[in-house]
C-alpha cells in the first residue's frame, strides 16, 4: 500500500485486563485512527486465542498511535507487554526494551 493507502497493525496486551485501556490511550492519542477489538487466530495446537486491538489508519497516524506505546507500558505495572503485529512481524515492547524496539516497529510502518 501506498503512503495514501490505509494500513493495520495488531496489538495484543500480555494482560487481556489492559486492553480497554489500551485502546482508550490509542483513541485519545491518534483522532482519525479505527481502533477495533476482534477475535485473535489461534496458533498451531491451540483452541482459541486472546482478542487484540486492530488499528487501521493511514501510515502517519499508525505511526502516531504506536508512538503512545511507551507512554502507555510507563504507566502500567513493570511487567505489562504489547505484541505488535506489523505484515506478519510481531515484536514485543515493554518498559525495558522500548527505546530499542520503538524505532524498529516505526521502519516496519514507514515501508
Amino acid at each position: 500500500m501506498g503512503s495514501e493507502g490505509t494500513r493495520g497493525v495488531e496489538l495484543a496486551p500480555s494482560q487481556q485486563g489492559e486492553l480497554g485501556s489500551l485502546r482508550k490511550w490509542l483513541t485519545l492519542a491518534a483522532p482519525g485512527v479505527e481502533v477495533r477489538q476482534v477475535a485473535g487466530t489461534p496458533g498451531p495446537g491451540e483452541q482459541g486465542a486472546f482478542d487484540v486491538l486492530s488499528v487501521v489508519a493511514a501510515s502517519t497516524g499508525l505511526v502516531a498511535a504506536i508512538k503512545v506505546l511507551p507512554q502507555f507500558l510507563r504507566a502500567k505495572r513493570s511487567d505489562l507487554s504489547v505484541t505488535v503485529t506489523v505484515r506478519g512481524k510481531k515484536l514485543t515492547v515493554d518498559a525495558r526494551n522500548v527505546e530499542e524496539v520503538m524505532p524498529i516497529l516505526e521502519r516496519l510502518l514507514d515501508d
